[in-house]
């Protein structure tokens, strides 16, 4: 019996996209609240080879905006979680975990695996900067997602240039610490939120990395910009870009 798994998508992108995405490495760095919804995405169109990275396992408190956090996977590795997600959606895609930090030391083990396209939902400054760098020294194709913590209003998300993002502290330090880097970043595509942030509210907790500040956000916010950044990677590689 034919597997129509993918009808639609091939309805959409024809023959010729189905092929170049079943074709197609992705490599999803940070498989949280963003990270997991554009993992989400590109299983479900196809893309036949995936490089699922992730040094955390699912916490409580990862329910509320985490496609893959469940009752039943709270306190397993993400990576785990992930891979046997995408296997029931595709059995037929090749599945790589780096259960792995990403930093300077890791990223020549990572990026041996040659991917086509990086989804950078990394959501520490060094390690998200390392990554980025590195990528656009190799000239590996990327996206990266900027900020979505404290933002409401899902019409201000969109994608653009690093160098044209506001109204972002996250994408504020990621563009300074680059810059002394040397790395271009009127180059980089990421998605970010324009939404001038008000709210304020965080708290400090503990985490496998010791105490840190973490901040209020929403199921929408978060699943937006994993989706808008799969779609993009979707629509690029379908073309053979």
């Amino acid at each position: 019996m034919t597997d129509d798994r993918f009808m639609r998508t091939r309805l959409l992108l024809g023959d010729d996209g189905i092929e170049n995405l079943s074709k197609a490495t992705v490599m999803i760095a940070g498989l949280g609240a963003v990270g997991g919804y554009a993992l989400e995405a590109v299983a479900r169109a196809g893309v036949g080879r995936l490089l699922l990275v992730d040094f955390d396992s699912f916490d409580i408190t990862n329910i509320n905006r985490q496609i893959l956090a469940l009752n039943s996977t709270v306190g397993l590795k993400k990576t785990d979680v992930a891979a046997a997600r995408v296997r029931e959606i595709n059995p037929s895609c090749q599945v790589i975990i780096k259960d792995m930090f990403i930093n300077k030391e890791s990223l020549n083990e990572l990026l041996a695996e040659t991917p086509d396209y990086v989804i950078d939902a990394i959501d520490t400054l060094g390690p998200k900067c390392d990554l980025m760098e590195a990528l656009q020294n190799r000239n590996i194709p990327f996206i990266s997602s900027m900020g979505a913590a404290l933002k409401t209003d899902v019409s201000a998300v969109r994608m653009t240039k690093l160098s044209q993002t506001r109204n972002c502290s996250l994408a504020k330090h990621v563009r300074q610490n680059l810059k002394k880097r040397g790395v271009k970043i009127e180059d980089i595509d990421c998605v970010f939120s324009a939404e001038q942030c008000k709210m304020k509210h965080q708290a400090v907790i503990a985490g496998q990395d010791g105490k840190k500040s973490t901040l209020g956000s929403l199921p929408t916010i978060t699943a937006v910009f994993g989706l808008m950044m799969a779609n993009e990677v979707i629509l690029k590689l379908a073309k053979g870009k």
